[in-house]
């Protein structure tokens, strides 16, 4: 049992070390430089930026192209991808 302990506390000492050394990948994602955009319809599943409109987080996406999960790209990137959207179906609706 001690060494399982050990363990744990090894693993979480680490993951404390390691994110404090690298800045969260949500934390950048939320604010992107200005000449960014979100993309919708175009990522793979399991590899979107943030949350969609169902899902709380990046890389919940359940499905390719799904219609609410975005990706950041540069400015003007996103007209020229295929299904490539600048708003998502929900925004569009309103």
């Amino acid at each position: 049992m001690k060494n399982v302990n050990k363990l744990i506390q090894s693993a979480v000492a680490t993951f404390l070390a390691l994110s404090a050394a690298n800045p969260s990948i949500a934390a950048t994602m939320e604010a992107p430089s200005p000449d960014m955009e979100k993309c919708y319809g175009v990522a793979k599943a399991g590899m979107n930026d943030c949350a969609t409109a169902k899902q709380s987080c990046a890389g919940s996406a359940t499905k390719d192209k799904q219609a609410d999960a975005f990706l950041f790209m540069p400015k003007g990137l996103c007209e020229k991808i295929v299904g490539g959207e600048l708003k998502s179906k929900e925004e569009k609706k309103s």
